[in-house]
């Protein structure tokens, strides 16, 4: 059952712990420099974390060597973990990602109850004020002694909420499948017998009907975004976050063999104007990415990122890695991007105010993605009018009428309390994000989208572009069927326009592109084989009314993005719309046939093939310059 909206618990807020002086200091002192010290400590002040953190994050002292001086100062011990196993930790197994992500883990070893901590934030601080009033055993250990012993301790239950946390937790609001992975063909024999029923019966029955209302779904489909265009409207922006009250921040990122594009992506994420103490970069590879794993330790060391392996069991999809490093997020709010993304030096910062100007009740802020390797085929730059269309028109359209967003996969930006409440993504949706955005519906948040945005790359050939759209293709239909499978229950939860709206864009999604060919033949049979009629009957003039709507709308999105994205000398590309939805409509129906016979298989989009468009390296310098930090 669907929770009713909360309080988050990670909102940008100042809690004014930072009062007082850098105890958490002392034990360097005659270690470190006193000019360095000091720069610490007014740092600290600004930024509202701990002293401790900023050296660490900075690379002035690594963590061990803090943790060996704190516990000679403090007289705590440091405990590796090395002795304890999985029995000595005081936690249920729907309890171990709390401890991944709070650094604090309980433990009964010996007949004694022992509390080991990793420090963070102002941790460091309030164990040097408190180390004579301690009653309970208090130990030490380092994020990566604490990290490594979960992993191989607590791997099982990890691995659980990763893959089938969600279908544990509410079965009908995941994809996952309900038979036993021995029994394959039994599902396969339920979608086939689905799809077939729906797509045979209902046109030899009653073909006029059906027609019929399979353009009335194409028309409400190019009715919604046609709205949107007139929905556009400047939200007033709220004040800007000051850098003490600046939250931590996760960004994660899920690599499956993009070794040649670790370099540039860690190099954007560097330049994102926030600051290195309060960012969370983790990269999230698989087991058998040798060559990604190995592009990511040429980088050397770098205390605000993280490499994760994710686990060698299926569905070895985006969606489970993306769950697999949420435990081990220690930001308020967490940011998901792709492999080939470029974003805005600005973006968490813009989403910080996004946050803060929509209420409290959001949880996901979308960015704008753009494509820039337009120029390199006819392909992507129909690639780039849509995504103009679709980000910079539609989804702020939809955010000003109030309806839940069908999120993109990449510059999502949450509040992680509230993406851990609704159960995080669906492992075994190939289109997470997507259905996310309805999910967090259900559960009384909302998602917004912002102006920032982040340059992306466009699939370069047909075939690569092809298994793509499939990919996405299949996710709508999983999305659709998972939420529709209890309607009574949806319209219960996320409210009318949240129903009608999952219907017209997830299913508009699809069924708009399966019902292509029938208009377009329609169309054609018309104009072509039956000029000399003097009238049509109503089906024509309504498969005649779907198609143009759908040029219309097309057209209208797409060139009012290319307007607002000042590319609209591109806008001649969408007197090619008819022939692009005939792409649509063939992998539409190749996702038809996906979705039966491997509907969790992930086709992966290879990335860093393109030459793309340079951007002004202006905003990147500033926002480095922007991050003040302690002289050294």
């Amino acid at each position: 059952m669907a929770a009713a909206p909360r309080a988050p618990d990670n909102d940008n807020c100042h809690h004014g712990f930072d009062e007082g002086a850098a105890d958490e200091l002392d034990c360097l002192r005659g270690v470190l420099a006193p000019r360095l010290l000091q720069q610490a400590e007014i740092r600290a002040r600004e930024l509202g974390i701990g002293a401790d953190q900023v050296l660490i994050r900075l690379g002035m002292i690594d963590e061990a060597a803090y943790l060996r001086l704190l516990s000679r100062h403090t007289g705590m011990v440091i405990d590796d973990l090395s002795e304890c196993d999985r029995s000595d930790v005081m936690l249920r197994d729907d309890q171990i990602t709390y401890a991944a992500a709070s650094g604090l883990v309980p433990l009964h070893r010996d007949g004694e109850r022992i509390m080991v901590i990793a420090p963070r934030n102002y941790s460091a601080r309030a164990i040097c004020r408190a180390k004579r009033s301690i009653n309970i055993d208090f130990r030490l250990t380092s994020d990566y002694a604490l990290r490594r012993f979960l992993l191989q301790e607590a791997a099982a239950p990890l691995i659980e909420e990763s893959t089938r946390g969600l279908g544990l937790h509410d079965p009908a609001m995941s994809a996952a499948p309900a038979f036993a992975a021995a029994r394959p063909w039994r599902g396969r024999f339920k979608r086939g017998a689905a799809v077939f029923a729906i797509a045979t019966l209902p046109p030899f029955l009653f073909p006029a009907i059906w027609g019929a209302m399979l353009a009335v779904w194409f028309l409400a489909f190019t009715a919604l975004r046609l709205a949107t265009c007139a929905f556009l409207r400047q939200r007033h922006a709220a004040a800007p976050v000051l850098d003490d009250q600046l939250p931590n921040y996760s960004v994660i990122v899920a690599l499956y063999r993009e070794a040649s594009s670790v370099a540039p992506l860690v190099l954007a994420l560097e330049a994102l104007d926030y600051p290195r103490e309060k960012l969370d970069i983790i990269l999230v590879v698989e087991p058998d990415d040798l060559q990604t794993r190995a592009a990511i330790a040429r980088l050397g060391t770098k205390p605000h990122l993280r490499m994760l392996v994710a686990p060698a069991v299926a569905p070895q999809t985006k969606p489970k890695a993306l769950n697999w490093a949420l435990p081990f997020a220690r930001g308020s709010f967490t940011a998901v991007y792709d492999a080939e993304d470029r974003p805005e030096p600005g973006q968490l910062r813009a989403a910080l105010k996004a946050f803060r100007a929509h209420g409290r009740e959001v949880a996901c802020a979308q960015a704008s993605l753009c494509i820039d390797n337009e120029t390199h085929s006819l392909l992507s730059r129909m690639f780039t009018v849509e995504y103009a269309g679709h980000f910079d028109v539609m989804l702020p359209g939809m955010t000003a009428m109030g309806l839940p967003l069908p999120l993109g996969g990449s510059s999502n930006h949450f509040r992680t309390a509230m993406l851990r409440t609704v159960g995080a993504w669906d492992a075994y949706n190939v289109t997470e994000d997507a259905d996310l955005g309805f999910r967090l519906a259900r559960f009384g948040y909302r998602s917004v989208a912002f102006p920032s945005t982040t340059f992306e790359e466009a699939p370069l050939h047909l075939d690569a572009w092809l298994r793509q759209r499939s990919r996405w293709m299949k996710g709508w239909l999983q999305t659709w069927c998972v939420h529709m499978c209890h309607p009574v229950r949806l319209w219960r939860e996320a409210g009318g326009r949240a129903f009608l709206t999952l219907n017209i864009v997830a299913g508009g999604n699809v069924v708009t592109a399966l019902a292509y060919p029938i208009m377009l033949y329609a169309v054609i049979d018309h104009m072509v084989f039956s000029r000399s009629e003097r009238s049509i009957d109503w089906a024509t003039a309504l498969h005649v009314a779907a198609f143009a709507a759908g040029c219309i709308s097309t057209v209208a999105l797409g060139g009012l993005g290319m307007m607002r994205r000042r590319r609209l000398r591109d806008g001649w590309i969408l007197g090619l719309t008819p022939l692009y939805w005939i792409c649509l409509s063939t992998a539409a129906w190749r996702a038809v046939w996906q979705f039966i016979w491997k509907p969790y298989h992930w086709e992966k989009t290879e990335h860093g093939l393109a030459t793309r468009r340079t951007t002004d390296p202006a905003p990147r310098l500033s926002a480095r310059r922007s991050q003040r930090q302690p002289h050294r």
